[in-house]
């Protein structure tokens, strides 16, 4: 997408992933189906600075969050990141540009670009407003999970990166003082496990995909500990949102345990706690001071 792309382009219309999509208008169709093109600063999103996530008009899947777009003063909505897995990325048949589009349904949804240093993330998305839903943050709908294995840095490094996790927020749960810190924590007298919240876009992920990963990144026959990590904060542990979480993880044990694995992996209600955040400093680890989780690892399992 550039500022001289200002008439929308024809071309026959896409096929879409056999997913249940929305009806669009004429000028929806030919930007989302044809990959046209919206007028520069035109779109309704382009200033728009609420908070929530936006999400693809045909098909309704969340593509981006609000904490990622900054204005690049380019006539699009511009965006430095995209929820992990949703939009896929295809080289235009010229060579020059890179086309974005729904990974779920395929509409079409602009182009993206690198290199150009708006932001450390060095990577714009430049999107069509009239390819996008916005959907304020109290109205989404997503879903929540909460794991506990072992130093909650490398848990939130690997499922912030998981297919369709809209927000990970590193914390602690299953113990019994209220509002802890770290080092209360750390000194064993709270229960609490270091435990990652997982919100998550259930049109394009699922608890399975991401309790199967939780078995896949961690030890799971390891007790109070992983790897060099020891102590009761540190023990595997799934707090269910409901009995159809607790099912799914159940059925993930029993199938581990007919491959010869003890699984040491605790379940417990997550109604029966209060997920309190940890201090900020903890918060996308690695992400910010660089390096690699050390004690969590990805081991195919299923």
């Amino acid at each position: 997408m550039s500022t001289n792309a200002q008439q929308p382009t024809q071309q026959p219309a896409t096929t879409p992933a056999p997913v249940k999509t929305n009806p669009l208008t004429p000028e929806e169709q030919d930007v989302i189906l044809r990959k046209g093109t919206e007028r520069p600063f035109s779109g309704k999103y382009y200033k728009f600075n609420g908070k929530g996530v936006y999400t693809c008009k045909y098909c309704g899947a969340i593509l981006f969050r609000s904490t990622d777009k900054f204005d690049s003063e380019c006539g699009w909505p511009s965006f430095d990141a995209a929820v992990p897995g949703a939009v896929k990325q295809t080289p235009d048949a010229d060579g020059q540009r890179v086309e974005i589009t729904c990974a779920r349904c395929g509409g079409h949804l602009g182009h993206v670009f690198t290199g150009e240093h708006f932001t450390p993330k060095n990577t714009r998305f430049c999107v069509n407003s009239i390819s996008l839903n916005f959907v304020p943050a109290g109205e989404m709908k997503v879903e929540k999970a909460w794991f506990a294995a072992g130093c909650f840095w490398g848990v939130q490094y690997f499922l912030e990166r998981a297919r369709g996790v809209v927000a990970t927020t590193a914390g602690y749960m299953g113990g019994k003082t209220k509002n802890p810190g770290y080092e209360e924590v750390c000194s064993r007298a709270t229960g609490h496990a270091e435990t990652v919240e997982v919100v998550y876009d259930p049109l394009q992920t699922s608890f399975e995909a991401l309790a199967k990963l939780f078995f896949e990144i961690h030890d799971p026959t390891q007790v109070n500990r992983q790897g060099p990590d020891v102590g009761d904060q540190y023990r595997g542990e799934i707090f269910y949102a409901d009995d159809a979480q607790k099912a799914v993880a159940e059925k993930l044990i029993q199938l581990l345990g007919a491959k010869g694995m003890k699984i040491a992996t605790k379940l417990e209600p997550a109604g029966a706690f209060t997920f309190w955040k940890a201090e900020d400093y903890h918060q996308f680890y690695y992400d910010k001071n660089g390096g690699q989780p050390y004690c969590h690892f990805y081991t195919k399992r299923f």
